[in-house]
């Protein structure tokens, strides 16, 4: 043994070794480990345990509470030193603490129940006894301050009359003491029928599999927080390099007007100081000459030098046809896993190779049925009677569309158009399943030819529906619901759709000129600028401007006049600039580009439990395929970048690409 608290340590766990192999009734193997201990030099005895299950322990007790009543020292502490095995004794907090108190409960004995004076000669004896117990027992407790006044003790001629020991003479301290005894007593017998070896076995496998759980979850968390960050990063650069490019393209333009006296440079100044970041902005303001031609532009472009980027490796290949099966006959807990897994392998790649990669996996193996004709498909799953299914179905195919190739590959049939509207018009349960639903269709809205079924399908008519109460939409809700009405107005067709009911269309676009949102402003004012090129519907809107207009004369001190003149001059604006003809029909096709939102994988309503798979962890552990990530995904350039200003939309946008600075 290399000390006390490991011989003391080691004892415990001898006389717990010996409580159980007595339990166990292995007699054979608790005779040579008495034997071994003796040898060693530790010896124990049989006794010491069994002390505990003995019938006449009862007796023990009733004799050990009559010594302390009586007051009867050595009787009780030879009772204890038999009956209390050493290594509790010696190695149990309670039973030391216990033990203190008992020796101080015999040093006062005397004292407090003497009818007259106590007799020196016992007294003395027992403040010796206890001198003993804390030079050399009690001294293991001498450093805590709960018993540290007590060593003082022995020492004081009087204890009954010095306050630091006026509580030990109330009945009510030797009250507490006795209960404190039987409670001891109690929980040594009660535990005696379990051997403490085999307790200790059951609460540390319990607590084992606790701390797993525990550490489970926060792994669970750890890796989305990680897939939030990473979206974010790739976001925020991809919104860098954009603002960037444009704010060249700017101020080349506006240096270009100095001379002519059309700008004034301080003007460019505070407008180049602004675009760059706050740590930059006092020393550029201070040292910088913003007057010389192409300062601002070339620092600008200077920013955007290339880096040097690690090769990000591509994701391992997967079994797409097992995938496919399991996500048509598995349970509805493993089919929600395997979309979410999938759809975080797009949101959570690197823009690039490695996304491209993963995207023509997808479309080469169509993932989603697209090209099937069966009856029992992945796209299927929109329909499915759990509400995590179809949420999770929702959200794969909005990532889908949020990425160009995505939306080729769901456009090449109207099939997944129409299952998209049905599910839109069904789902009234789950806000973030109708969120995800509209977000694709809204994203879809940038191929013409799908423009043109939902304009046939009549969605110009559900979304100013439900378009009249905005304030009962999320925000999502509302932006996209907005963003996919003015898509499909600036088609010939949709502003042919919105004329059969320009009375409502214009009333409910109107009213959200003075909504709170202001995302949804540029969408409302581009819907508002392509309808109004229709004579029947511009005639409708000067009539509501002049019956507004009388309205507001009429009730000057309405509170809701000033908001409602405010959106009738911003009416009046845009009657007053809107083209005569804004024909569309013979413009190109769209400019296709990638904009993946944080949304897509917010809110999460599954989270594995101990033992489950899920994510990455989960395709490659199950589903591995056969290497075919080799080859250079096709990339394609970025279309040049033009600046929008302040005027009406005219091009389809999504709102995240219109955020991100897209061109339309």
């Amino acid at each position: 043994f290399v000390d006390v608290r490991t011989e003391k340590c080691m004892l415990i766990y001898a006389f717990f070794f010996l409580q159980y192999l007595d339990f166990a009734e292995f007699e054979d193997t608790l005779k040579t480990f008495l034997k071994e201990c003796k040898i060693k030099g530790k010896p124990l005895s049989k006794s010491t345990c069994g002390s505990l299950r003995d019938p006449k322990s009862l007796k023990f007790q009733r004799d050990l509470l009559a010594a302390f009543d009586s007051g009867d020292q050595k009787v009780f502490f030879r009772l204890w030193e038999e009956h209390i095995p050493r290594p509790i004794r010696d190695g149990d907090s309670l039973a030391q603490k216990l033990e203190f108190y008992l020796h101080i409960h015999f040093a006062i004995y005397l004292l407090k129940h003497s009818a007259g004076r106590p007799d020196k000669e016992d007294l003395d004896e027992r403040i010796s006894y206890f001198k003993t117990f804390l030079e050399t027992k009690g001294a293991a407790l001498s450093q805590t301050t709960e018993f540290l006044p007590f060593y003082a003790l022995p020492f004081v001629p009087n204890p009954m009359a010095h306050p630091s020991f006026k509580e030990l003479f109330q009945d009510s301290w030797t009250s507490e003491l006795k209960l404190k005894l039987e409670k001891f007593l109690a929980l040594m017998f009660k535990a005696s029928n379990t051997p403490k070896l085999l307790t200790l076995y059951k609460e540390n496998g319990q607590s084992n599999k606790d701390v797993l759980q525990q550490l489970h979850q926060q792994l669970v968390e750890a890796e989305r927080r990680s897939m939030t960050y990473l979206k974010r990063y790739n976001r925020i650069q991809a919104d860098y390099h954009n603002l960037i490019g444009v704010t060249a393209e700017l101020v080349d333009s506006l240096e270009a007007t100095v001379s002519g006296k059309m700008i004034t440079p301080e003007y460019l100044q505070s407008v180049c100081v602004r675009l760059f970041s706050n740590q930059m902005r006092q020393s550029l303001a201070h040292s910088v000459d913003f007057t010389r031609p192409g300062t601002a532009s070339t620092m600008l472009r200077a920013s955007l030098a290339p880096v040097k980027l690690k090769d990000v490796p591509l994701l391992p290949s997967l079994d797409y046809e097992k995938l496919k099966k399991d996500l048509i006959l598995g349970s509805d807990r493993l089919k929600a896993f395997l979309l979410q897994a999938l759809r975080w392998r797009l949101t959570t790649s690197h823009p690039g190779e490695q996304r491209e990669t993963v995207l023509q996996a997808y479309i080469s193996n169509d993932l989603l049925d697209c090209h099937s004709h069966s009856q029992r498909s992945v796209l299927q799953l929109l329909q499915s009677k759990s509400e995590v299914v179809r949420q999770y179905t929702a959200r794969l195919i909005n990532a889908f569309a949020s990425l160009a190739e995505g939306r080729r590959y769901l456009a090449q049939s109207t099939k997944v158009l129409r299952m998209l509207e049905e599910r839109l018009k069904e789902e009234d349960k789950d806000v973030i399943t109708r969120e995800n639903v509209l977000g694709a269709l809204q994203k879809f809205s940038l191929r013409r030819p799908l423009q043109t079924a939902m304009i046939q399908d009549g969605l110009i008519f559900w979304l100013i529906d439900i378009l009249k109460e905005p304030d009962c939409l999320s925000d999502y809700t509302l932006e996209y619901s907005v963003a996919l009405l003015m898509n499909l107005c600036l088609r010939s067709a949709g502003k042919n759709m919105c004329a059969k009911v320009a009375g409502l269309v214009l009333k409910v676009l109107s009213d959200l000129l003075g909504h709170e949102n202001h995302e949804i402003q540029p969408y409302v004012n581009g819907a508002l600028y392509s309808i109004l090129s229709i004579p029947s519907i511009r005639e409708e809107a000067r009539a509501m401007v002049r019956k507004r207009a009388r309205g507001v004369s009429h009730h000057p001190s309405v509170p809701r006049s000033e908001a409602v003149s405010a959106r009738t001059s911003q009416l009046e604006e845009l009657l007053d600039g809107v083209l005569e003809s804004d024909d569309d029909e013979d413009e190109d096709d769209e400019e296709d580009h990638d904009t993946m939102e944080a949304d897509l994988d917010k809110d999460e309503l599954i989270q594995p439990q101990l033992g489950e798979l899920s994510g990455e962890k989960l395709l490659t552990t199950e589903y591995l395929g056969i290497m075919t990530n080799t080859g250079k995904a096709r990339r394609r350039g970025t279309a040049g970048v033009q600046w929008g200003g302040p005027e009406p939309l005219r091009r389809p946008v999504t709102p995240g690409g219109h955020r991100t600075g897209y061109p339309a």
